[in-house]
């Protein structure tokens, strides 16, 4: 089970504050089996080692929280296919969603990050489905 977002390590707009909130996410559900993944929209610029650096900023925990890059094709495939978020065209645009993802591969649930209780309820819905395994 997982939350995923996408963003990029240079974003001038809302990337800090979603990492902020994803490291809310991670300190709520420890010691729990939820896993966070952020994938970047900009894999020219956002190398692992970059991806190394800004998971340190906000206190990602190794085998917790993931920051993954690629190839553009993939990148764009899951942003825009599976997670029905967006494109990744170049233009650094982006969702500001998160998405929890089940044992299955169902998504769960979206999330907007600028609504005040949305930490909250992707916090909670994570919770119920730790649940639902037991």
């Amino acid at each position: 089970m997982w939350v995923a977002d996408f963003m990029f390590t240079n974003c001038p707009g809302p990337c800090p504050r979603m990492s902020a909130q994803m490291r809310q996410v991670q300190t709520a559900l420890a010691p729990n089996d939820v896993k966070m993944i952020s994938l970047t929209i900009d894999p020219r610029r956002d190398s692992p080692e970059t991806l190394k650096i800004y998971a340190s900023r906000y206190s990602a925990r190794p085998g917790v929280w993931f920051f993954l890059t690629g190839d553009v094709n993939t990148l764009r495939h899951l942003d825009r296919d599976v997670f029905k978020l967006g494109d990744i065209d170049g233009s650094l645009d982006h969702s500001t969603r998160f998405v929890l993802v089940d044992r299955r591969e169902r998504v769960r649930g979206f999330y907007l990050t600028e609504e005040p209780d949305a930490i909250a309820r992707v916090i909670a819905d994570a919770k119920l489905l730790v649940k639902e395994r037991s």
